[in-house]
């Protein structure tokens, strides 16, 4: 089957909604920060930004006028000792909420101050685009991380294939629709007294999981985009709504073991059409889900886990396919998310960094980087740039 956006959404909305609705169930460059050049105490430049930078991070959440929330982490002026966290469950419909009651986790933490005041500098943005049945804040483990290495991430739900609207089939728009919720989102923070100030609009880069990898290629056409990240996607678009890539650097990540968006289908292909200067990683026992935070949930076997712990695991029985889609990345013989998470913040930050203009060279990024074969618990097996 030929994996587009469109089926991709389908698909998720479909693993959502028979999982939990049966019947009664529906019921300056970059505003140069200090830390150039990564962790100081990294052993090698394959380990600069696996460990959180210089700031402490700042978290608050806008609303767009049409609805959309936006969640927005950014350098926070003063070191702090705060964390946040959200739960999954928040982010599902009332009547599907109270159905999940399981003692299983269903939540994510960061160190980050809610509301906290922001440096006092202007600081490169990254808009981030969540995957379909995803969340604004799927990918904390990763947008709470850049925060704390100078840069501003914003990122929209995307009311054409949030969670909490797939959950009820009552989806807004469509995946075209995307582009404009991030540049939305941009809008109002540059129009947040608060936060607007810290923004330096002459350096945006798109980052996207899934489907959000999607909308980077809709989006990076803008002119304000300097480049993106594709993780755990590729070329999305149909054969008849394909064009040419856009003609941004650009730097594709995925897992070995994904199933839904494979290497070999879709983010090699993507990566060898892309134009130059183009990355592109493979991350061995890594799935799917490897790029967002939902494998932590559930006692490390994702929203499944919280399906069962709250006595709904005999809907599964009879939807393999179902329970593939969402366990992708989460079980065996994928490895533990949190061997990943290192890998993919500091690839995603140097990436980043250097495309802003921060870090004048990709640091620990090229095949050619010292100790990169060691620096990790999973092994990249492929790295590759033109």
């Amino acid at each position: 089957m030929t994996i587009t956006i469109d089926i991709l959404i389908l698909m998720r909305t479909r693993y959502f909604v028979a999982l939990l609705t049966l019947g009664a169930l529906v019921v300056s460059s970059c505003g140069s920060s200090s830390s150039s050049g990564g962790d100081p105490n990294a052993k090698t430049p394959a380990e600069a930004y696996i460990t959180p930078g210089p700031y402490s991070v700042g978290i608050t959440t806008l609303t767009l006028e049409r609805g959309p929330e936006v969640e927005v982490w950014y350098p926070a002026a003063e070191k702090s000792d705060a964390t946040d966290t959200y739960d999954i469950r928040d982010f599902t419909p009332e009547a599907i909420r109270g159905l999940l009651t399981g003692d299983a986790p269903a939540t994510f933490t960061v160190d980050a101050a809610r509301d906290a005041k922001g440096a006092d500098k202007k600081f490169p943005v990254v808009l981030f685009s969540h995957g379909a049945s995803g969340v604004r804040v799927q990918s904390s483990f990763l947008t709470a991380h850049l925060a704390s290495w100078g840069i501003v991430v914003i990122a929209p739900d995307h009311w054409s294939r949030d969670l909490p609207r797939a959950l009820v089939g009552q989806t807004v728009g469509t995946s075209a629709d995307t582009p404009a919720d991030l540049f939305d989102a941009l809008e109002l923070v540059s129009a947040t007294d608060s936060l607007k100030n810290m923004l330096d609009t002459n350096n945006i880069a798109i980052v996207g999981h899934s489907a959000g990898g999607g909308t980077a290629l809709l989006a990076s056409s803008d002119d304000r985009v300097d480049g993106y990240v594709s993780m755990a996607s590729g070329d999305l678009r149909s054969a008849d709504t394909a064009s040419e890539m856009p003609n941004k650097p650009s730097f594709f990540i995925a897992g070995s073991l994904d199933q839904i968006v494979t290497v070999a289908d879709r983010t090699r292909p993507a990566f060898e059409k892309a134009p130059s200067p183009s990355l592109l990683w493979v991350i061995d026992e890594v799935g799917h889900n490897g790029f967002d935070d939902f494998c932590t949930f559930g006692n490390g076997t994702g929203i499944i886990g919280v399906a069962e712990a709250s006595g709904l695991g005999p809907l599964l029985a009879g939807n393999p396919s179902l329970r593939r889609l969402g366990e992708d990345g989460c079980i065996p013989p994928a490895a533990d998310v949190q061997k990943a998470f290192p890998i993919i913040r500091h690839a995603v930050t140097a990436w980043l960094r250097n495309l802003f203009g921060i870090d004048k060279e990709p640091l620990g990024l090229l095949p050619e980087t010292e100790g990169l074969s060691d620096a990790y618990e999973l092994k990249v097996s492929t790295i590759e740039s033109k």
